[in-house]
């Protein structure tokens, strides 16, 4: 085990992000899922030609189920394959997970969104999050908090 030359992998390469959830929803918890992925998909992920800001989690026969998720096939990889780009996925998480997952996202209020897709080593990754939604004096509330951190960093660097 000590002499074990371990293999750097990227980490963080971010494919997609669903910029629209933090606008619209506020993220409590944040769990880490794995896809169910045909061939074509991971070609066309690794060529960046994803997006989720559609894209919703459902359960359902405590599956976990990605709706709406675009992954548009690349024109090379796919000939003999029919490939539909907004498939149903299935999400990959422990047993222990979901249920949690469940039950929280059964209170009034609350659903999964998907947040962020990436890769962790060669894996397909989603970051998905338990979220509540926002009303409009809260984004309200969160833009005027915005601009003043981005003018109060203008002020900082000045008095530098």
């Amino acid at each position: 085990m000590a002499g074990k030359n371990k293999k750097k992998t990227n980490t963080g390469s971010v494919i997609a992000v669903n910029r629209r959830a933090t606008h619209d929803y506020f993220i409590e918890d944040r769990y880490e899922a794995g896809l169910s992925l045909q061939g074509w998909e991971v070609k066309s992920l690794r060529a960046g030609k994803a997006n989720i800001s559609e894209a919703y989690v459902t359960v359902k026969d405590s599956q976990l189920l990605l709706l709406g998720a675009t992954i548009n096939p690349l024109k090379t990889s796919c000939a003999f394959v029919v490939a539909d780009p907004t498939r149903t996925r299935t999400l990959l998480m422990n047993r222990r997970e979901i249920n949690k997952l469940m039950g929280q996202s059964q209170r009034s209020g609350y659903t999964i969104m998907p947040l962020k897709l990436y890769w962790k080593g060669s894996w397909a990754k989603l970051e998905i999050g338990l979220a509540r939604g926002k009303q409009e004096h809260d984004k309200r509330d969160a833009i005027k908090e915005r601009q003043w951190q981005r003018e109060k960093e203008r002020v900082m660097k000045k008095a530098i």
